[in-house]
Protein backbone atom coordinates (compact mmCIF):
# COMPACT_ATOMS: atom_id res chain seq x y z
CA UNK A 1 0.00 0.00 0.00
CA UNK A 2 1.32 3.37 -0.56
CA UNK A 3 2.08 5.56 2.14
CA UNK A 4 1.02 9.02 1.57
CA UNK A 5 -2.30 7.28 0.43
CA UNK A 6 -3.42 7.34 4.17
CA UNK A 7 -4.20 9.80 6.84
CA UNK A 8 -2.43 10.48 9.82
CA UNK A 9 -3.33 8.41 12.59
CA UNK A 10 -3.22 9.84 16.10
CA UNK A 11 -3.93 10.11 19.71
CA UNK A 12 -6.48 13.11 20.66
CA UNK A 13 -8.44 14.15 23.94
CA UNK A 14 -12.36 14.07 23.95
CA UNK A 15 -13.90 16.83 25.90
CA UNK A 16 -17.96 16.08 26.42
CA UNK A 17 -20.44 18.58 27.46
CA UNK A 18 -19.85 17.41 31.14
CA UNK A 19 -16.51 18.50 31.51
CA UNK A 20 -15.57 14.57 31.22
CA UNK A 21 -12.67 13.37 28.62
CA UNK A 22 -11.68 10.67 26.66
CA UNK A 23 -8.80 9.33 24.33
CA UNK A 24 -8.90 8.08 21.47
CA UNK A 25 -7.17 7.53 17.75
CA UNK A 26 -8.37 9.90 15.11
CA UNK A 27 -7.57 11.54 11.89
CA UNK A 28 -8.73 15.03 12.95
CA UNK A 29 -6.41 17.71 14.27
CA UNK A 30 -3.07 17.16 15.07
CA UNK A 31 -1.29 14.64 18.17
CA UNK A 32 -2.45 15.80 21.35
CA UNK A 33 -5.15 18.09 19.95
CA UNK A 34 -8.39 18.47 22.02
CA UNK A 35 -11.94 17.99 20.59
CA UNK A 36 -14.16 20.04 22.35
CA UNK A 37 -18.03 18.77 21.64
CA UNK A 38 -20.99 21.08 21.42
CA UNK A 39 -23.71 18.24 21.27
CA UNK A 40 -22.65 13.89 22.60
CA UNK A 41 -24.58 11.35 23.91
CA UNK A 42 -24.91 12.87 27.46
CA UNK A 43 -26.61 16.18 26.20
CA UNK A 44 -29.32 15.35 23.22
CA UNK A 45 -32.40 14.75 23.20
CA UNK A 46 -31.81 11.47 20.29
CA UNK A 47 -29.79 9.56 23.58
CA UNK A 48 -31.16 10.91 26.17
CA UNK A 49 -35.00 9.93 25.53
CA UNK A 50 -35.94 13.83 26.24
CA UNK A 51 -38.91 15.27 24.48
CA UNK A 52 -39.40 16.30 20.98
CA UNK A 53 -39.87 19.78 19.96
CA UNK A 54 -42.98 19.69 17.79
CA UNK A 55 -43.61 22.89 15.28
CA UNK A 56 -46.57 24.55 16.24
CA UNK A 57 -46.41 27.25 13.63
CA UNK A 58 -46.32 25.29 10.41
CA UNK A 59 -48.76 24.76 7.58
CA UNK A 60 -51.16 22.64 8.97
CA UNK A 61 -51.15 25.08 12.28
CA UNK A 62 -51.93 27.84 10.20
CA UNK A 63 -54.59 25.93 7.64
CA UNK A 64 -56.40 24.76 10.98
CA UNK A 65 -56.06 28.21 12.70
CA UNK A 66 -57.48 30.02 9.53
CA UNK A 67 -60.11 27.22 8.85
CA UNK A 68 -60.84 25.23 11.68
CA UNK A 69 -64.45 26.38 11.77
CA UNK A 70 -64.95 24.89 8.92
CA UNK A 71 -67.01 21.70 8.44
CA UNK A 72 -68.47 19.34 5.67
CA UNK A 73 -71.49 17.96 7.09
CA UNK A 74 -74.93 19.05 5.35
CA UNK A 75 -77.54 21.21 7.82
Amino acid sequence: MKAEGHPDYHMITVKMTDGSEFQTRSTWGKEGDTLTLDIDPTSHPAWTGGTKQLQEGGRVAAFNKRFGGLSLKKN
